[in-house]
């Protein structure tokens, strides 16, 4: 059920790094956001898919991962990514890919979700380094970050408290805690 996968589907920073991504795996879950709908069907969205660790450790240093967690820096060595998707916009087929990267990372991490997977969808990337590093054309764009693995972090939905702070935050045993406004401050009418 959607809403079974969309409760399940967390921001996970921390994985079982010993879990590793097979490269069909990954390709499976573009297959499945390449069938998503796009802006006049111009379909502009291309991607770059790694688990292999030389490519993994290229990426993981220029992704910030947790603006809310001050004091951390991002997952340590064994509890890192083991897959990711860098989502690209080619311009020569669209200047202006609309909002067509949100719906396909969404759709990835929902679909990884239904693998046992799960995934951070990042947007705070150095870009300019990093499609350096992975060598990218410059027709390509890169919007987005998802990194995928195998959660190894109890993430839990609660509701906003009183004041209105929906900041995301750790407890003394690690479990990330995120604040959800209720529906019916989200319904205007």
């Amino acid at each position: 059920m959607l809403e079974d996968l969309v409760r399940r589907s967390r921001s996970y920073r921390r994985f079982d790094q010993a879990a590793t991504i097979a490269r069909s795996t990954l390709e499976q879950l573009v297959d499945v956001a390449r069938l998503c709908p796009s802006g006049m069907n111009r379909q502009s969205l291309k991607y770059l898919l790694s688990c292999a660790e030389p490519t993994n450790a290229l990426i993981f240093p220029r992704l910030a991962w947790a603006g809310f967690l001050k004091d951390w820096p991002g997952p340590a060595e064994g509890e890192r990514p083991t897959g990711y998707i860098v989502v690209l916009n080619d311009k020569r087929v669209a200047e202006n890919p609309g909002c067509d990267h949100g719906i396909a990372a969404q759709t990835i991490l929902l679909a990884a979700v239904e693998r046992g997977l799960g995934g951070c969808m990042i947007g705070s990337i150095q870009r300019n380094e990093l499609a350096r590093e992975l060598s990218l054309a410059d027709h390509l764009e890169v919007l987005l970050v998802i990194a995928l693995g195998r959660p190894a972090e109890a993430v839990v939905v609660e509701s906003v408290a009183e004041g209105g702070d929906t900041r995301y935050w750790r407890d003394e045993q690690q479990v990330h805690h995120v604040p959800k406004r209720a529906l019916d401050e989200l319904i205007v009418g």
